[in-house]
């Protein structure tokens, strides 16, 4: 392996999403084609044995390594999938193998570089990795990641997050997004936008871009919490507060915060501004208002209030969504 060659080791169990493992390695197979021999990524399926893996798709994979014989080597990134259970009456749920989560731990002691795919969040996060951090998961388990790890700040919006050396991503086409911009760090923009163009995709849909429209989809099965999510979208256009909100649930600011983060996965604060920025983006998709009457009519008040709730929401000011997004 040459000096500036990574090792990219993908982990594999059964059940695995299937695109989780296989996407990533078409971005990180680009990178010799767009940048050269001097520079690129050597990409390992790692399991707890030898044996064929079957994904959720029915496909099966074979490992190139075993977890104990790769624990050997510098791994530089480790990229870990996940795998859900799929219920009618029970919804999505998140899946986690005990073994699979003691090797990830392991494995990820001096590894440079973390990354989870879609709800793979919930395999580090039963690791320990996510403890204090902010991290992303596809949308349909946000809830369930945020009521069994209350140590990890979950935003359910972003296609991914990076908090230092953790990268979380969202579902399940946001692998290649993340796996761009783990090229753009580790190459620069220039590259990945190359490997961008070859997948004919963006370079960035920015990272904050959010996973469609999370606030306005049915998020809890409390009849209370579903009225007073309600009652923000039927609010969020005036000056709402977060006083307002616990004003018409009868409880206090406190109390309504443990509600919100229990049920919706994030505060009340997040949550009306979430609505003003879903608000705004369809405004700016769908029609010619100045940034001013866009401010004014989705709740911002404020030119600069609207700037910045995007910025901190979609990693991209109002004109530039606009300039990408209008319809």
């Amino acid at each position: 392996m040459s000096t500036l060659e990574r090792l990219v080791v993908i982990v594999v169990f059964e059940g695995v999403d299937l695109l989780d493992v296989t996407g990533p390695p078409e971005v990180f197979s680009l990178v010799r084609r767009e940048a050269g021999d001097s520079a690129g990524y050597r990409v390992v399926l790692a399991a707890a044995a030898m044996s064929p893996v079957t994904t959720a798709a029915g496909v099966r994979v074979l490992p190139d390594t075993t977890f104990e014989e790769v624990a050997a080597e510098r791994i530089d990134t480790l990229l870990v999938p996940g795998a859900v259970d799929a219920d009618r009456e029970q919804g999505v749920r998140a899946l986690t193998d005990p073994e699979v989560v003691g090797w990830v731990r392991k494995l990820a002691d001096g590894t440079r570089r973390v990354a989870s795919v879609c709800v793979g969040a919930h395999v580090l996060a039963a690791a320990g990795l996510l403890d204090g951090k902010r991290a992303t998961t596809h949308w349909s388990t946000a809830r369930q990641l945020a009521a069994e790890h209350p140590r990890v700040e979950v935003d359910a919006d972003p296609i991914f997050v990076r908090d230092g050396a953790v990268w979380t991503g969202a579902g399940i086409s946001a692998c290649l997004d993340l796996s761009l911009a783990l090229v753009a760090e580790d190459l620069g923009e220039a590259v990945a936008l190359r490997v961008a163009r070859q997948l004919v995709m963006y370079l960035k849909r920015p990272g904050g871009q959010s996973q469609f429209s999370v606030p306005l989809e049915p998020a809890s099965r409390s009849r209370r919490v579903e009225d007073l999510r309600h009652h923000v979208l039927r609010s969020a256009a005036g000056p709402l507060t977060v006083a307002d909100v616990a004003a018409y649930a009868h409880v206090g600011e406190r109390q309504l915060t443990r509600i919100f983060k229990a049920e919706l996965g994030m505060t009340p604060g997040a949550y009306i501004e979430s609505v003003r920025v879903e608000m705004a983006r369809h405004r700016l998709e769908t029609t010619d208002d100045t940034l001013e009457h866009v401010a004014g009519t989705c709740g911002f008040g404020t030119v600069d209030t609207l700037v910045r709730a995007f910025r901190r929401r979609l990693g991209a000011t109002p004109t530039e969504y606009r300039r990408r997004f209008r319809t």
